[in-house]
């Protein structure tokens, strides 16, 4: 079901020319700066992959994967949902050095995701991922490339609003690092989100880390799957939306799991069945280089940089006639 709404005297600030002019430039501009902070090259990538290597993504692990078969060969394969896993094997098979990294363009479909201002069946992200030594698999070295993603994003949204002068962003520059748990205790009584919007108001560009585990209450602030991002060493970076009023997720990203963290993931969250995969065999045997990475969504950051307070303003996809009639209604046009 979709939920949405419209902000009282909502008016886009571009028109329909220059905002297709501007997502244009933000996705020339957001991943040159990217790859120089981070050292990647780029490299294309798979839009749907066989199941039985192991290496799609299934998120919270309960998204539905829009499947289908090639008639010539017979095979079933999947839309990927990311590229988590393909971006480490790809590393490896790609022969990249130590310390340098791939980004990529990554299109997926989840037929199962709730509409809304931020939602919507079709994703588009950068994806990027690089590899690292054993010691730096820590908090240090995930704060560093976090920080780096927020500087690209504030650094694009100034050259931006010197091209718009009809955008006026205020964006942090000074990302807030904050555990979900210690989220949890300085916001107690709210559900997860609403602690996300109650930071975000506050500290307006946050580092959320530690996403997938137990708090201590025995409930995880959200769901992450065990085979890809290590539990203590990930994040996702929030900017406030001013726009939306509400915290607006870019990236998620984190270390990647080691072999002992993948050991202890899949038993923590009941999936060694997953041992005997590809990916998670090759991984558990040592043979993958230890590697951190991430996505940024394409149509999530133009929303923020261009102040926009509907996905569809900014990618084109399917919505329900609820939400064309109140977009109509609203002036707001969805692409």
């Amino acid at each position: 079901m979709s939920t949405f709404y419209i902000p009282t005297g909502y008016t886009p600030r571009l028109s329909l020319y220059e905002t297709q002019t501007a997502i244009g430039q933000i996705k020339q501009m957001f991943p040159e700066k990217l790859a120089l902070a981070l050292n990647l090259r780029r490299v294309s990538a798979p839009l749907f992959v066989e199941p039985h290597t192991g290496l799609n993504d299934d998120l919270n692990g309960t998204e539905t994967p829009v499947s289908f078969a090639i008639t010539e060969t017979g095979s079933p394969v999947q839309i990927v949902h990311s590229l988590a896993k393909w971006k480490r094997m790809a590393l490896h098979r790609y022969g990249f050095p130590m310390g340098q990294g791939l980004y990529t363009d990554m299109n997926a479909i989840r037929a199962d995701e709730e509409l809304g201002n931020l939602h919507s069946v079709y994703v588009d992200q950068w994806d990027w991922e690089k590899i690292i030594d054993p010691t730096q698999r820590t908090m240090v070295t995930l704060h560093a490339a976090a920080q780096d993603i927020v500087t690209a994003t504030c650094d694009t949204a100034e050259a931006l609003a010197a091209l718009y002068p009809a955008l006026e962003l205020n964006l942090c520059r000074r990302a807030h690092i904050l555990t979900t748990q210690e989220l949890a205790d300085q916001f107690p009584g709210l559900t997860p989100k609403e602690r996300e919007n109650a930071a975000l108001k506050q500290y307006r560009t946050v580092v959320l880390t530690q996403i997938g585990g137990p708090l201590r209450d025995g409930t995880p602030h959200d769901g992450r799957a065990p085979d890809y991002d290590d539990w203590q060493l990930n994040a996702d970076i929030l900017f406030y939306c001013d726009v939306l009023d509400c915290a607006l997720e870019i990236s998620s990203m984190g270390i990647r799991v080691s072999p002992a963290s993948l050991d202890a993931q899949l038993t923590a969250a009941g999936c060694d069945h997953r041992r005997t995969l590809p990916f998670h065999a090759s991984l558990l045997a040592g043979e993958l280089p230890l590697t951190m990475g991430g996505g940024i969504g394409q149509s999530r950051l133009c929303m923020l940089l261009l102040q926009k307070a509907h996905i569809g303003e900014v990618q084109v996809s399917v919505w329900d006639a609820a939400t064309h009639k109140a977009c109509e209604h609203a002036g707001v046009p969805l692409l």
